[in-house]
């Protein structure tokens, strides 16, 4: 039994162990992706004008007049000072063909006196520039940009499965680390004064064992964030009930047929805000977007330093009908079933939101750890491989002298 969860342990790392090694690095810089991207781009975040800021609807507005093509798909409901107002756009569809016209960017800065803008980029794509680099690692940190086909997200769908290996991987792993109870402290010890392949064995077993529960819930979050309606919500639906929301009711539209919004986001914004009051929420809109595949509208509620919902889980959303405004939905923190709470709890648990800055800087640490498992676990495989092919190549050379001393 114990040779069969070596082998599947082998092979199954294997599998992941590249994907790993990228998702661990990435995913260690990717915590402070907002952070570093401000650092990088001044020119897409700063802004040092002296002028009085247009109101976010006003700018809103402004930007799909300059560019009637595009419409702003998600903008905060608030302009900073000394910064850009950024916001992320979609293409309309050609009244012509009914399909999503040509784009070469899908987020944008622009100057929050005016409405002109001052930069561009299409987010995720392919390229090491500095405007490009951040968000083109946090896409390859969940799909690898393996690109989409047969009207799928291929890569979220393939790091999905990988998601999925890795939490079974993680329970064969724990399971080999203790060969004998007896004996359970050689799997938490670290034989740093040996080095070579000894200290490399110990930073393979007792790391992952040391931090083997951090590792089974990234892993399992990993899944929720790459395969959250086809497997998690299904498996969680199984042992609590979940609350429907738009995104699980709704059969989305091809992403080159864009749904046009039926109410303009001004009377979404204020159907929101009384929304809100009869669900007590005291934190002000903070943004708003509109999903072109849905047909639906979203409305957060966050002060206007706390836009990425750091610590706990997160902000609270209410969702509206694109065509009418009707509410149909909403994500309130901390409510709903024990299963709600669970699937709310997925990305603040994978990002390390939930406890703030210091969740973000151990989910960081977690990132390296997982890239040295991936990376120890392949020089493991490397070290036994040479050995058993040297073994091979010593009984060969045994059995031709015995069958030369025969002859």
């Amino acid at each position: 039994m114990r040779n069969l969860g070596v082998l599947t342990h082998r092979w199954l790392g294997l599998f992941t162990a590249v994907f790993l090694f990228i998702s661990g690095l990435t995913g260690a810089v990717i915590s402070w992706d907002h952070e570093l991207d401000e650092w990088l781009n001044p020119q897409l975040f700063k802004y040092e004008g002296s002028g009085q800021h247009l109101s976010p609807l006003e700018l809103a507005n402004r930007i799909e007049q300059a560019e009637p093509r595009m419409m702003v798909t998600f903008m905060p409901l608030n302009t900073e000072a000394g910064h850009t107002f950024k916001a992320s756009m979609k293409p309309r569809p050609d009244p012509a063909t009914g399909k999503a016209f040509a784009t070469d960017y899908d987020q944008a800065a622009f100057n929050p006196e005016d409405g002109s803008m001052l930069g561009k980029r299409m987010w995720g794509e392919i390229a090491l520039t500095r405007e490009n680099l951040l968000p083109f690692l946090y896409k390859l940190h969940y799909t690898m940009h393996i690109p989409d086909g047969w009207g799928v997200e291929l890569g979220m769908l393939f790091m999905g499965i990988v998601g999925m290996v890795w939490v079974f991987d993680s329970l064969v792993a724990l399971w080999l680390s203790f060969p004998r109870w007896s004996v359970w402290k050689k799997s938490l010890a670290f034989r740093w004064k040996r080095g070579g392949y000894p200290l490399n064995f110990d930073l393979h077993r007792s790391g992952g064992v040391w931090v083997w529960l951090f590792l089974l819930l990234l892993a399992v979050t990993s899944v929720s964030m790459n395969l959250n309606y086809q497997v998690m919500r299904p498996v969680v639906s199984m042992f609590s009930q979940l609350t429907p929301d738009p995104f699980s009711t709704i059969a989305p539209k091809p992403i080159d047929e864009p749904i046009e919004p039926g109410v303009r986001r001004e009377q979404v914004l204020e159907i929101a805000k009384t929304e809100a009051q009869k669900r007590g929420i005291t934190d002000p809109a903070g943004g708003i977007f509109y999903s072109t595949e849905f047909g639906v509208y979203g409305v957060g509620f966050y002060q206007p330093e706390n836009d990425h919902g750091d610590g706990g889980l997160g902000n609270p959303w209410l969702y509206f009908d694109g065509k009418d405004g009707k509410p149909i939905g909403a994500k309130i923190p901390g409510t709903g079933s024990a299963g709600d709470i669970f699937m709310q709890a997925q990305f603040p648990l994978h990002s390390g939101r939930i406890l703030g800055l210091p969740g973000r800087i151990m989910i960081s640490i977690m990132g390296a750890v997982v890239a040295m498992l991936s990376l120890t676990g392949i020089v493991i495989w490397l070290h036994k491989r040479r050995n058993r092919t040297l073994q091979r190549y010593q009984q060969v050379s045994v059995d031709s002298s015995l069958i030369g001393g025969v002859s």
